[in-house]
């Protein structure tokens, strides 16, 4: 170990590294996870299952680890009976909850009362014994890292380890709690030991990787913290006082706490902080004495204080307060090193040991027990196994949840095969080639590892502790209330890769599932072309192919009843109006009261309300108004001349049927306020759907067919193009369209009628070059990137910040539309430089893809369909409330409700938001393409 020591690098995390020390960057395995938990690597930062730390792109044969191993064991509680023929202790019963807290006396109890933790940590040597890439790494030695080992000598840990070979099994030793005056004589030279022991206690004490995405998504919609308009001229006590730099003296003057401890920067005065929202929390001693000292008496004396244990090398990063009732929050204090030193304190010296209140914020949010408000309606029995793995809620990320598990948990078989085909994670061809640090911000990758989680089982709960009722819960019904963190999956990496970039997904507020799907969908094209080499198959098939289908409209002009047929573009969701006007009561109808089928998802009721009976609709009224014969006003026809409009009528059918068709159901209009309303009703829908009726015939024997349009030939003069109204382009463009697309609109009926143009955005609107840049006059190609100029400069003016080359960057990926490229740019304002050549080379890739083969062709086949799954909603709007996925597995419905995977006792079919409908003659025979 001495010669791995000498010749291995490894440095001290500061707050601004990311530090991977709660899950592996390739599987879901956790310190809870096995008996060998996780390494972290000295260097890097990054952790990874033992097997996987000396990943194939790793130039190391071999390098130094810390390793961290956790265990959560239950506290002793009161015993209220013994079975002795069943050799088990019951519990007492919990106590009636009295107050909504969580950790305080009458209110909830918290993960922290309820079980402890035990963490062990130690030093591991890993080196690669010969040169293949896919072999298990050998542990050169393990040393325990813990209070007594710091004091061992080199010569000693040697004697203790002549035993140990090169296939040993680790040693793990229980954790002790640390000391300044034994960290500096662990190992031999006294230098390299304190760097090392500095090494693994950065690690130990960083907030980590998980932490510091949530902390990204939560503070996404706060304020920088200001600067404290008090800091400069604050006053100085001189009294002498001066901080001991040993954590273990620092404690509260008032109660003796040692926990969340406060430095007033003015008089030295050390406190503890104030109660959390919950009623956890300090002694709010730092708070009691800033009003004794003046606050009571109108003077904000001593108003600035800084948590001990947050200050670093970097100020920027410790948690400093004021109290002033002006400012009363987080603060930025630019001189805080210049008033540290006045009490003795060297900022150089100091490593973070404590979380700062942001960090303990977010973990009060993410353990609070919402789901004990309110008892579950129906009895579940829980199901556990391959394919029925639930999924953290990471804070209103259900919506999030419930499309992955209707897309990647085995619903789809395709993208299962895809992403989680390969049971050996060494062998995964998606994880070849990248190393830890590269596959935390790899969408292939993170895909790949959320699929193999929830397809494998390698995560489920145990049967028999599924079934367990929480030994803490009044509610007999309350299976597997508390989930042992070896069994939890928190999918925060697979959303800050695949969110990171959108506005709305990468915020912690509820999104609409719908949304997410379609964009889920087009994140994973993108990535699939841009990795195609990284696949098996030769010809990559998007993932979004198994969804896709278009829809062939026919058009009949009232004037002469010429007949059109126009394709759309590809779509992945067909989207049904509900006509109300069809909807019924129906007597007797035992789901006629208001979300009865939702009993399993809420468990309360909503209001008075949901007495009132409600209105039935069934589906095959949705389909028909979805293809009813529609009149279009003043719709051009070309054989008419340019200036002619006629009525005309229009019919929509499937030019295809997809391998899998997503439904989604319009519940949700805006009222005459502009708010959002659902429409209660209740859809009598099939599970065997037909859809035989609505496929698209095309032009029939007999069909008067209008005239193909001419094109005109190189030779002919060119009819002089018409000017563009620009106050008629504004008011289409205010309006929400592109300005591209309003710019074609105007020129295609004349320049200036804003009403017809409105008519042609409609009808043209899905047209493959809606947004493309409109050509010049005279045949003059589109500028170098594709983008309009005027459109450049104007978002350059507008918007202040961006360079011209950086706009039309944007402008280029988001085909010219303007308002998603300020969007993109303001939220990539911190990596342009990369983002932007992320960008130029995915298109590259793309291209090269997009060349190397005919076009694929959408699948289609027989027009019945089975239901295999849905996401229901409860709430007033898509953009809050609560999802949740209901999935077929074996011919039985299975509720996943973020972590809770159940029987479904009574499937909502009548009130799902999105339905997914399988192919019949497609299942059980996969598509070979994937």
């Amino acid at each position: 170990m001495d010669d791995l020591i000498e010749r291995s690098n490894y440095r001290v995390a500061t707050p601004h590294d990311s530090v991977l020390k709660s899950e592996c960057a390739y599987t879901f395995h956790s310190p809870f996870s096995t008996p060998k938990g996780i390494v972290v690597n000295l260097e890097t930062f990054m952790g990874t299952v033992e097997e996987l730390a000396l990943s194939t792109s790793t130039s190391n044969d071999e390098g130094l680890f810390l390793r961290i191993v956790k265990k959560r064991i239950r506290k002793d509680v009161p015993m209220a009976e013994t079975n002795d023929d069943a050799a088990t202790t019951v519990a007492a019963t919990a106590a009636p909850v009295t107050k909504l807290g969580v950790g305080v006396e009458g209110g909830f109890a918290s993960e922290e009362d309820k079980f402890e933790i035990i963490s062990t940590y130690s030093l591991v040597g890993l080196k690669r014994m010969n040169n293949n890439n896919n072999s298990v790494p050998t542990i050169v030695e393990e040393r325990p890292y813990n209070d007594d080992t710091k004091n061992t000598s080199q010569e000693e840990n040697n004697n203790n380890n002549d035993n140990n070979n090169n296939n040993s099994v680790p040693t793990i030793v229980e954790e002790r709690p640390y000391n300044d005056d034994t960290k500096n004589t662990f190992g031999g030279d006294a230098d390299a030991a304190l760097l090392l022991t500095q090494s693994m206690d950065s690690i130990i004490h960083h907030a980590g990787l998980s932490v510091q995405q949530d902390l990204s998504v939560w503070q996404l919609d706060d304020e920088p913290n200001p600067v404290s308009k008090y800091a400069a001229n604050l006053p100085f006590v001189d009294n002498g006082i001066q901080i001991n730099p040993d954590p273990s003296t620092w404690k509260c003057a008032a109660s003796g706490d040692t926990d969340n401890i406060w430095l007033n920067l003015s008089d030295g005065y050390i406190g503890g902080g104030r109660q959390n929202w919950d009623g956890s929390g300090g002694s709010n001693g730092a708070l009691d004495h800033f009003l004794e000292t003046g606050e009571q008496q109108q003077q904000q004396q001593y108003p600035l204080v800084v948590k001990l244990g947050t200050i670093t090398a970097d100020v920027e990063t410790a948690d400093c307060y004021s109290y002033a009732k002006d400012e009363d929050g987080p603060v930025k204090i630019p001189n805080l090193a210049e008033l540290l030193v006045k009490r003795g304190i060297k900022i150089g010296a100091l490593q973070k040991t404590v979380k700062s209140t942001a960090e303990l914020e977010v973990e009060l949010n993410a353990t609070y027990a919402f789901d004990a408000i309110t008892e579950a309606g129906a009895k579940l029995i829980p199901v556990t196994g391959p394919s029925l793995q639930g999924l953290q809620n990471l804070g209103n990320s259900c919506y999030m949840n419930s499309v992955v598990q209707l897309l990647l948990s085995g619903t789809v078989p395709e993208l299962s095969n895809r992403y989680a085909g390969s049971d050996n994670v060494k062998q995964h061809a998606l994880f070849q080639g990248q190393s830890p640090k590269e596959i935390t911000t790899d969408l292939l990758g993170q895909t790949a590892k959320l699929s193999l989680a929830l397809t494998s089982g390698t995560f489920a709960v145990p049967e028999e502790e599924a079934l367990k009722d929480d030994p803490d819960s009044n509610n007999n019904n309350n299976h597997h209330q508390s989930i042992d963190p070896q069994y939890r999956l928190q999918p925060r990496m697979f959303k800050h890769v695949i969110a990171g970039n959108h506005v709305e997904f990468r915020t912690g507020q509820q999104q609409d599932a719908a949304q997410f799907l379609q964009y889920m969908l087009e994140q994973l094209d993108r990535a699939e072309q841009g990795g195609a080499k990284r696949f098996s198959k030769e010809k990559i098939y998007p993932a979004s192919h198994l969804f896709s289908f278009r829809t062939t409209t026919r058009l009949v002009c009232s004037t002469d009843q010429k007949i059109k047929f126009k394709d759309s573009a590809t779509e992945t969701m067909l989207s049904l109006p509900l006509p109300m006007e069809k909807a019924t009561i129906v007597e007797n109808e035992p789901d006629q009261k208001r979300h009865k089928g939702d009993e399993e998802l809420s468990g309360k009721e909503e209001d008075d309300d949901n007495n009132k009976p409600v209105p039935t609709l069934p589906f095959s009224a949705c389909l028909d108004a979805w293809a009813a014969e529609t009149t279009v006003d003043d719709y051009r026809w070309p054989h008419l001349g340019t200036t002619v409009a006629a009525a005309t009528t229009s019919q929509t059918k499937l030019t295809n049927f997809p391998r899998y068709l997503l439904v989604q159901t319009q519940r949700y209009t805006l009222g005459a306020d502009w708010t959002p309303q659902k429409l209660e009703v209740n859809l009598d829908i099939p599970q065997q759907l037909d859809l035989t009726a609505f496929k698209a015939k095309g032009p029939q024997e007999g069909d008067n067919l209008a005239p193909e349009e001419e094109e005109k030939s190189d030779d002919t003069p060119a009819a002089p193009a018409p000017q563009v109204d620009e106050n008629a382009l504004s008011q289409l463009i205010d309006m929400g369209f592109s300005f591209n697309g309003c710019k074609r609109a105007l020129l295609a009926v004349g320049g200036s009628d804003v009403q017809s143009a409105m008519n042609w955005v409609f009808e043209h609107n899905s047209d493959p070059d809606f947004n493309d840049p409109v050509p010049e006059p005279g045949g003059a190609s589109a500028p170098k990137a594709g983008i309009d100029d005027g459109v450049v400069m104007s978002l350059v003016e507008n918007l202040g910040c961006f360079t011209i080359d950086q706009v039309r960057a944007a402008l280029k990926h988001t085909s010219g539309a303007a308002d998603r490229a300020a969007d993109w740019l303001f939220s990539h304002m911190d990596d342009m430089d990369s983002a932007i050549a992320a960008l130029e080379s995915s298109a590259a890739q793309a291209g090269a893809s997009s060349s190397s083969g005919p076009a694929i062709t959408l699948d289609d086949g027989e027009g019945k369909y089975t239901m295999v799954g849905m996401v229901s909603h409860i709430g007033k709007h898509t953009g809050s409330g609560h999802y949740v996925a209901h999935l077929k597995r074996d011919d039985q419905w299975i509720i996943f409700n973020d972590e809770k995977v159940a029987i479904s006792a009574t499937p909502p079919l009548a009130h799902a938001y999105l339905y997914l409908y399988q192919r019949t003659d497609s299942i059980g025979a996969p598509d070979p393409n994937y």
